[in-house]
């Protein structure tokens, strides 16, 4: 409801008090007590709801300011000063963190019902809402006169343009002595034209009261020259007092626009101050801010450059708010990084990462390993100086344009029971879980690039990039790949092109668990077994990697273990299907004890990150800081190192967080580009066009002699139906024989195996003290021979 008491217009606030100084003092001491539109809760947090001024350009008080749709109108606290309305959350943040800020010289002043207040300036737009009709009012007259007044000072400022303005504070000094030295002798120059002019009137009083008297005429004539003379000077000092005021009123006039302009200058400057230790104020809090929760930093590639604690600007930082919404605040850096130039730490090395020998120069990646160009991916430049000898196909048959509806999956399960309903082939893509899983290594250049490293700290940094890679080829990869049958394989030899050959075995069905090993004429080793865990969890599918990868490096002897971090499929049920990729890997060097902490920041519709982020820490045995990591997993990453760190300040929580000086970043690692057409073809990469290629020389058990797999890649999905159930109602009858076998045994009192790897066989891991498949050997020699009678008949 409307306020009782009757205002006046602003046309008769302004006619009955035409000087503005002490207009908003008398406003703002007028209560309103007949709309107490601010609750119990608003006039208790602030002690008094009604705006205080400390003086005639300032202004302060409390008003709501619409946010967002979710929280509506937000009690802020306001301050007008000097031209500029600024708003806090509290009273007290005034001291460090100002919310916004708006210019009232270019600003609209609107006004759309009885107690709201609309400025917009520019694309800037703030809707508040006063308490009451009187306080809006008051606001309104405040935000008007501060508004007459900023536009006045810019007018008189661009009326001085033309002016020389003093271009240091000495110069400023020294107008102002001059502009006192000017008034002093204007005013001694005024009171001699006073003088002239007094007694000259006298002079020619005494001259007239002389030829009144009867004096003989030889005095008279005397006196009558006089006279003249005496007239003569008259007209002269007369024409002299008006040059002097003549220019008494220029030079007074130009002294007014010189104070104009110095004042203004003043104001400027002092403005400029209070402005400066406001934003310093905002710099620390944001950095302890910044300090305080734990995880990892970076920009837009994950590593911030110089300066990279930015803090928030009033004018483009409109609504703070958004802040509140953050649900990830546990995954927020523990450490800060500020890129610095290599040529001011070339002076000491005191301080330096000793990974190198414990100076900035060493940065030496690119001499050692750095040989691959940005432009041109080192896969196809092997391709090109090996000239392998088999030709590849680039290119597989386009997805049919099959509607995924619901009907399409109903029609396979009529008349089925429960457990025998298979899923059909529509939500899939033509390669198993093993040929997936070989895909981890299509960044396997970079093993090679860190073999040719000495030093392990380096070495680390090529490992967690192929670490990361690896999630490259899921982000457009929703679909997902068959469930390899019991006893079936997948081998990749690409030792005469690319220097390393893969063999992957299901070894286990309930859990599905998938043995891997490879090995590389170029010095390393890389074997896993991995057992797929999911859960459903309405809107989305978590998938959980359970195993350890191991990676040996021959030479050198560095063994690195590490897991894989949980992939999600988010729009199970609605909307499109996307991955994200969430948690820490933590890589181990057991050699050397070096460590590197790598975080996948999952995805937040909040969030002002960059999306699928990854950054980490690379860490010595002493626990000291190396390298940092930082950029996405399905794009790139780099690596930059530390010159230098520093303990931060303790925030809020009473955690600190370590400040690292970087030398400028170097790539590691860089998506190649899809090729042509891949969005008809499953987004396949180059490597995965390749995988399930016909080859009658490899194992009988082979994921490209699967019959369900080759009819989807064909674009037969109906027949691809019938036979994925053919497949799987055959390995539920192996697995009902061996169950019935295992019973006979234990009637028998005999014991039972049960199922055993062909090619891999488990072993306690000597570094993990865990139950894995290691590969025993005899595949490569059996493809040799062709020598398959040992493979069972799943197909």
């Amino acid at each position: 409801m409307r306020c009782a008491r009757p205002l006046r217009s602003w046309s008769m606030v302004r006619a009955a008090a035409p000087g503005s100084s002490g207009l908003v003092s008398r406003l703002s001491s007028v209560p309103c007590l007949s709309c107490p539109r601010i609750g119990a809760r608003d006039m208790s947090a602030s002690g008094s709801a009604l705006p205080t001024t400390t003086g005639p350009d300032s202004y302060k008080g409390w008003l709501f300011k619409w946010t967002n749709y979710l929280k509506g109108y937000q009690r802020r606290w306001f301050v007008l000063s000097n031209g500029l309305l600024s708003y806090y959350r509290t009273q007290a943040e005034m001291a460090h963190t100002c919310r916004g800020t708006i210019n009232l010289s270019t600003a609209h002043i609107d006004t759309e019902d009885s107690c709201n207040i609309v400025l917009s300036n520019g694309g800037r737009t703030y809707h508040l809402k006063a308490s009451c009709e009187v306080e809006r009012q008051r606001w309104v007259t405040a935000l008007e006169l501060a508004k007459a007044k900023a536009v006045r000072m810019m007018n008189n400022q661009s009326d001085d343009s033309g002016d020389d303005e003093p271009s240091s504070q000495s110069d400023k000094s020294e107008l102002h002595t001059s502009l006192k030295s000017l008034t002093s002798k204007l005013d001694d120059l005024s009171t001699c034209n006073d003088l002239i002019a007094k007694h000259g009137a006298a002079l020619q009083r005494s001259l007239s009261e002389l030829e009144s008297l009867k004096l003989p005429a030889e005095s008279s004539e005397k006196i009558k020259s006089v006279n003249e003379r005496a007239t003569l000077f008259r007209i002269t000092s007369n024409a002299m007092i008006n040059a002097c005021r003549d220019f008494l009123e220029l030079a007074d006039s130009h002294s007014r626009k010189w104070h104009r302009a110095l004042q203004y200058e003043r104001e400027q400057r002092v403005h400029l101050e209070e402005t400066i230790e406001q934003l310093a104020k905002q710099h620390n809090s944001l950095e302890r801010a910044c300090r305080g929760p734990q995880g990892l930093t970076s920009n837009s590639t994950g590593i911030p450059n110089s300066g990279s604690v930015q803090a928030v600007k009033g004018e483009a930082s409109d609504e703070d708010e958004e802040t509140e919404f953050f649900d990830a605040m546990e995954d927020a850096p523990a450490f800060i990084t500020v890129t610095t130039d290599p040529k001011q730490h070339r002076r000491s090395g005191s301080n330096l990462s000793s990974a190198s020998g414990g100076h900035p120069d060493d940065w030496h990646l690119d001499d050692n390993v750095f040989h691959s160009s940005h432009e041109s991916s080192y896969y196809d430049s092997k391709r090109k100086d090996l000239l392998p000898r088999k030709r590849r196909r680039t290119r597989i048959p386009d997805k049919p344009n099959y509607s995924l509806n619901l009907w399409s999956i109903m029609k396979n399960c009529i008349g089925k029971e429960l457990s025998k309903i298979p899923m059909p082939v529509n939500f899939n893509e033509p390669l198993s879980m093993l040929q997936r899983l070989t895909e981890d290594l299509e960044y396997h250049e970079l093993l090679d690039k860190a073999v040719k490293c000495e030093n392990a700290i380096e070495q680390m940094c090529f490992v967690a990039a192929f670490s990361v890679s690896s999630y490259s080829t899921t982000v457009h990869r929703t679909a997902k790949p068959f469930n390899p049958l019991l006893g079936e394989t997948f081998e990749l030899d690409r030792l005469e092109d690319l220097g390393f050959r893969s063999i992957c075995e299901q070894v286990s069905h309930h859990p599905p668990a998938a043995a891997h090993h490879v090995y590389s004429k170029n010095g390393w080793s890389l074997w896993q077994e991995i057992t797929i865990a999911s859960k459903f969890r309405g809107k989305y599918l978590s998938i959980m990697p359970l195993g350890d990868i191991h990676l040996e490096f021959l030479s050198s002897g560095n063994h690195y273990v590490w897991k894989k971090v949980t992939s999600t499929v988010h729009n199970i049920i609605v909307g499109k299907l996307w991955i994200d990729q969430s948690g820490d890997i933590e890589i181990t060097n057991y050699k050397t004890k070096d460590k590197c902490q790598l975080k996948f920041t999952p995805y937040s519709y909040f969030s002002r990150d960059i999306a699928r982020k990854v950054t980490g820490l690379v860490t010595d045995a002493n626990g000291k800081a190396h390298y940092v990591l930082s950029g996405t997993w399905d794009e790139k990453m780099e690596c930059a190192k530390i010159v230098q760190s520093s303990q931060g300040n303790g925030s809020t929580e009473g955690k600190q967080k370590t400040v690292y000086q970087t030398l400028p970043p170097k790539l590691l690692w860089k998506k190649y580009p899809l090729p042509d057409n891949a969005e008809n073809m499953y987004f396949f990469s180059d490597l995965a066009l390749t995988l399930n290629e016909p080859d009658d020389s490899t194992a009988p058990t082979d994921s490209r002699h699967r019959p369900d797999q080759r009819l989807m890649e064909n674009g037969k999905w109906d027949e691809a139906n019938g036979e994925k159930q053919r497949l799987e109602e055959k390995q539920r009858a192996v697995r009902r024989r061996r169950e019935a076998e295992a019973v006979e045994a234990l009637e028998e009192g005999n014991d039972y195996e049960g199922y055993q790897p062909l090619w891999f066989e488990r072993k306690v891991d000597p570094y993990t003290n865990e139950l894995m498949c290691i590969y025993k050997g005899g595949y490569w020699e059996s493809k040799e021979k062709q020598d398959w009678s040992k493979c069972p008949d799943i197909f």
